[in-house]
């Protein structure tokens, strides 16, 4: 690469990063979600001087970009939501996804007729996963039910690994003859040998860094992670996709366990950062190749209004077959949680019987202990789903959320040469993902205030976060009645250190449930006890932080040293503040 085009493309990444973070703090006072900003202003862009035929090619998006966005995201998934929503998650990233490549693929087959019907599910393939990224910002700062983000994200990790295996077996299909139970088995095994590997991977990775000391060096490995798990899948002929969604599910929720509070600090604002200019730098990039995907069209193949209609068609279709599974879907998961409610009183009576019964063998009580923890948590499991139900107004949003992004299009653009109609088939998919994310992108907000649904109650999360705190708080002091706790020598704590130790944590309680009971009186709460000490210790820390200030203008001490009392600071204000917003935003 030449020293001038290198420029080229560093003032362009440059100009881009800019436009990202404008766009950002624009978008939210706008009302508008920023990708959709980014998209129109891509495709602005796109018809500047120099930026006509502009194009990203498929690996960048499919190899370089699209492991560490899944895994960003799957880290943050809370994994016990994500298994109470499974089979939500599951019906619509497998099923949806392989019916609407098949209803689009057929389709396409009536309508190009040098198409065969691999390639036509193929395009299907393509245009079936969608991309959540607009729905979940939008739905979190418009207050969607948690049930609802999770399902919304869960979808959009999942979905991508079953559109991109059945493309791989469409490719196939339309080279050569394959047979249908050939097609399912690769499909099987495919998800298969990247659940195994994304499990090795996460295991292996967090393993090593625990082990690690350093968060900069712990971040290092958390960084290459997505690589280490898509590659050695994508060599197996599985899905590396898949295997990257597992590996950061892991890696997320064994990080509580495992790492340290400062890896894990490191880890979320790192990642939060990556995650960022990822999800907005790849709708900014759509917008751009628009040009560049226009002028490759060949009139004379297949004319070029004919190809938009196309899309347009297409967007249609897969929202009418979204609407008609989600429907049904929402049935059968109310039938299905109850009759798995109904199992479960069942199991709990039979749990009964055994806990009158005098037990005498070990191994007996031990599967008496694990039967009962089975039973609690599937008890635990369905009082989250019931009250969490969304019922047709979340039925309803869920159906419009099925935006689709940059995995379409690049996905469309790795489709062979050899495909006829390759280039009308890429601006069919292209019209489709911009058409989704600008239609209903752009009215979810209006569809959401509509339904009138409600997310999280503030005043409930503050009380839910006091019992928590106050559970914590018992098993610590506890911990501080434990005779057995002693100095590194055998000699017992001082009473007045253990003492001190009681009131702090005891502190840290009652000013969980102060704000819980006090969180609708504002002037109340104010002039609280443990709110003025929060206000008193952000005076003394503000006061801290000045005198650190000084003391590194004036140079008295040694870098290293400013920097950990820097780090002190941080982590006290950081704590304080916690408990004034238990909902994290």
């Amino acid at each position: 690469m030449e020293s001038a085009e290198f420029a080229r493309y560093a003032l362009l990444a440059v100009v881009g990063v800019v436009t990202i973070v404008a766009v950002a703090v624009f978008s939210k006072r706008l009302g508008v979600a920023a990708p959709l900003i980014l998209v129109v202003v891509g495709i602005a862009a796109s018809f500047l001087p120099g930026l006509e035929s502009f194009t990203v090619p498929p690996e960048v998006v499919l190899v370089g970009l699209l492991p560490p966005l899944l895994y960003s995201a799957a880290i943050n998934v809370p994994i016990v939501d994500f298994r109470r929503n499974l089979n939500t998650i599951s019906a619509l990233s497998v099923l949806l996804v392989i019916a609407t490549a098949f209803v689009t693929g057929a389709l396409l087959f009536v309508i190009f007729p040098e198409l065969n019907f691999g390639a036509a599910v193929a395009l299907g393939a393509v245009i079936s996963p969608t991309d959540a990224v607009a729905a979940t910002s939008l739905g979190k700062r418009l207050g969607l039910p948690p049930r609802l983000v999770t399902i919304l994200e869960g979808e959009s990790l999942v979905n991508d690994a079953t559109a991109l295996v059945l493309l791989r077996s469409a490719i196939a299909a339309a080279a050569t003859a394959v047979s249908f139970w050939g097609v399912v088995g690769d499909f099987a095994s495919s998800v298969a040998i990247a659940i195994v590997v994304g499990l090795a991977i996460g295991f292996v990775t967090v393993f090593l860094r625990s082990k690690l000391h350093d968060p900069v060096l712990d971040t290092a490995i958390s960084f290459v992670t997505p690589f280490i798990a898509f590659i050695p899948a994508e060599e197996l002929h599985a899905s590396g996709v898949l295997a990257v969604v597992v590996a950061g599910l892991y890696a997320g929720h064994n990080s509580a366990k495992r790492f340290g509070p400062q890896a894990r600090i490191s880890e979320r604002l790192n990642w939060r950062t990556v995650q960022f200019m990822l999800e907005n730098g790849v709708f900014l990039l759509m917008g751009l190749q628009i040009n560049g995907i226009v002028r490759a069209v060949k009139p004379r193949v297949f004319p070029l209004e004919s190809a938009f209609l196309v899309g347009l068609l297409m967007t249609v279709v897969i929202i009418v077959v979204r609407f008609l599974f989600v429907g049904p879907l929402l049935v059968w998961l109310r039938r299905h949680n109850e009759q798995r409610a109904r199992s479960n009183l069942r199991f709990g009576e039979a749990i009964d019987r055994i806990r009158r019964m005098t037990i005498q063998s070990e191994r007996l009580q031990r599967r008496r202990e694990r039967a009962e923890r089975i039973y609690t948590r599937r008890s635990t499991d369905l009082t989250s789903l019931r009250e969490e139900g969304f019922g047709w107004r979340g039925g309803l949003i869920l159906s419009w959320s099925g935006m689709r992004g940059v995995v379409t299009l690049a996905a469309a653009q790795s489709l062979p040469e050899t495909f006829p109609y390759r280039e009308q088939l890429i601006l069919i998919a292209f019209t489709v993902a911009i058409a989704t994310l600008l239609l209903q992108g752009g009215t979810l907000p209006w569809v959401i205030a509509a339904t009138g649904i409600r997310g999280t109650d503030r005043v409930a999360d503050r009380r839910e976060l006091a019992s928590l705190v106050e559970e914590m708080s018992s098993a610590g002091l506890q911990a501080l009645d434990n005779p057995s706790i002693v100095l590194p020598g055998s000699e017992p704590f001082d009473p007045e250190v253990v003492e001190r130790v009681r009131n702090d944590t005891r502190l840290t309680t009652e000013a969980a449930w102060e704000r819980a009971e006090n969180g609708n009186g504002a002037d109340a709460l104010a002039h609280s006890p443990h709110q003025q000490y929060r206000a008193l210790r952000r005076e003394v820390l503000q006061a801290e932080r000045n005198a650190l200030l000084d003391a590194r203008a004036q140079g008295t001490y040694a870098s290293r040293i400013l920097d950990r009392a820097q780090t002190m600071l941080d982590l006290e204000e950081t704590r304080i503040e916690q408990l004034d917003n238990p909902s994290g935003s």
